[in-house]
């Protein structure tokens, strides 16, 4: 992977991970839905001292039980283990198969920002909105801008400091935190959206 600022966990062996681990970054971005984004983003280092590898093939030829039962030992990767390790099981099952197991050949070659869009909407679990910002940490945190990928983030394209893609230090993630903190107070959504 590009070299990155990303931050997130606050612990240089877990963000470490997700800089050079395409998988880890994939699964992160998954896991990261009502809870902390610290502890979603965590997920994958804890699968990792669990399993010992973060191996997308080894993971998807694994009997989806036995990987939702490593998802759920205590401290478990999310506040719903069970559902959150299926998906996650499902996601290198998809990889696996339309990847080789590579998570990195999401984006690699890529030429432009609706088929960058595309291949990461097409990830299980990866609604709309999620796509959008996995896209821009791609974008922003990673270097991979094909052309048009400004027009499929929509405003997580932009400068305000509105999701994890904005994230680079402390002093972004707490920004990001405020925003967040803000937009809730006012019953509206990241991209600034009336809920």
């Amino acid at each position: 992977m590009a070299k990155s600022d990303f931050y997130i966990t606050g612990r240089p062996e877990m963000d470490g991970l997700l800089r050079t681990d395409p998988l880890a970054l994939v699964l992160g971005m998954l896991l990261d839905q009502q809870v902390a984004m610290e502890l979603a983003f965590a997920g994958p280092y804890k699968l990792l001292e669990r399993l010992g590898h973060l191996d997308c093939r080894t993971i998807a030829a694994m009997d989806v039980e036995e990987f939702v039962t490593v998802c759920c030992i205590k401290p478990a990767i999310h506040r719903f283990p069970g559902s959150m390790g299926k998906r996650a099981h499902e996601v290198c099952q998809h990889i696996a198969t339309n990847y080789g197991g590579d998570a990195g050949k999401i984006w690699k070659g890529v030429r432009t920002g609706d088929e960058l869009f595309a291949r990461v909407r097409a990830l299980p679990g990866y609604g709309e909105e999620k796509a959008q910002i996995f896209t821009a940490i791609l974008a922003k945190r990673f270097g991979k801008k094909p052309e048009g990928w400004e027009t499929v983030t929509g405003r997580f394209a932009d400068a305000m400091p509105r999701s994890v893609a904005d994230i680079h230090d402390a002093t972004s993630l707490a920004k990001v935190r405020a925003f967040k903190k803000e937009m809730k107070a006012a019953k509206r959504d990241k991209q600034g959206r009336p809920e």
